[in-house]
């Protein structure tokens, strides 16, 4: 299975730092108010018990989680925050999906939109590429090896990625709840999960140039307030440097 790339690690690291000096509150407040929309407890809504937990790893207040999770109910009113899924392509032909979470459409396509064409890539139509990727369950832990394999696996796991000292473990998109938690019953140490979009063939990167190009693209997405997610295509060949 495709997905497993030079930037999922670029961009978890990213979010590190950003985590560090409080600029990554935004976007997981909003995600989690977008959650919040299909009910404010956690308990039996598991897309905003995923939501409050990454919100937790990055250290966010509890009270600015549950003025996320009021927001998202209704509870204080104003505009609704609403999700939307943008399209596009970067340098080299490389496909892009942005998730934004945003009270104001008219305010976040046009700063997509710039985002790309100010970088070398262009927003496309609806489904123009969406349709290479498929939307999964993900799951990241800590280790590796055939036990752990063999663990997700049973767990319910449709594939499992080894990637240093830790695993990628993909689910369908309906399972993710059950195997994340027959994963923690038996003690794995679980780093994150979430839904995502999973490219069905990955195109590899090996021209230096192009692939800063890219990452200035990628780069100026996550940096908007209103994208709360990205997902791609590409993996930058190893050896290639993009700093």
């Amino acid at each position: 299975m495709s997905g497993h790339s030079k930037w999922s690690t670029i961009k978890r690291q990213k979010g590190a730092k950003d985590a560090a000096r409080g600029a990554v509150f935004t976007k997981l407040g909003n995600t989690i108010a977008i959650a919040a929309r299909a009910g404010a407890d956690p308990d039996t809504n598991f897309t905003l018990r995923l939501a409050i937990d990454k919100a937790k790893a990055a250290n966010m207040p509890s009270a600015n989680i549950q003025r996320s999770i009021d927001r998202g109910s209704g509870k204080l009113g104003g505009e609704q925050i609403q999700e939307v899924m943008y399209e596009g392509y970067g340098p080299g032909g490389v496909a892009v999906l942005v998730e934004c979470a945003t009270d104001n459409i008219n305010r976040t396509y046009p700063e997509v939109k710039l985002a790309f064409s100010k970088n070398g890539g262009n927003i496309a139509e609806k489904g123009a590429v969406a349709f290479q990727f498929d939307h999964k369950g993900m799951i990241r832990v800590k280790g590796g090896g055939d036990d752990l394999m063999l663990q997700a696996l049973d767990a319910g796991a449709e594939d499992v990625v080894e990637e240093d000292d830790e695993s990628v473990i993909y689910t369908e998109k309906a399972d993710l709840a059950k195997v994340r938690d027959a994963l923690k019953d038996q003690d794995i140490e679980i780093l994150e999960a979430e839904l995502t979009y999973v490219s069905n063939n990955t195109v590899e990167v090996t021209d230096a140039d192009v692939a800063r190009k890219i990452m200035k693209v990628m780069d100026a997405l996550e940096n908007l307030d209103d994208v709360s997610n990205t997902h791609v295509n590409f993996d930058i060949a190893d050896g290639v440097q993009v700093d």
